[in-house]
């Protein structure tokens, strides 16, 4: 588990910009980062691989565009596991 987070703190928060998540599945869409992370923690400690995206850099508040994507075939699971935390 120590290896999975040192893994993660080497990666961006968010990717802005970058092609290669373009056929990722976006699962929900976020105006503001702090809420895209604690959701996509939420799939990370389920087991589900997802990152951030944005299209333009975000504010100096961290408010814009954000996107949290999962890989094609994925959406479903993802969806599953988000729609519990509304219910």
């Amino acid at each position: 588990m120590l290896r999975r987070r040192r893994a993660r703190a080497r990666e961006p928060r968010i990717h802005v910009g970058d092609p290669r998540f373009d056929g990722w599945e976006v699962v929900r869409d976020f105006e503001d980062l702090d809420s895209a992370l604690a959701w996509r923690r939420h799939l990370e400690d389920a087991g589900v691989e997802c990152v951030l995206t944005s299209d333009w850099p975000l504010d100096r508040y961290g408010r814009g565009d954000v996107a949290l994507r999962v890989p094609p075939g994925r959406w479903s699971e993802a969806e599953e596991l988000l729609g519990e935390l509304y219910d």
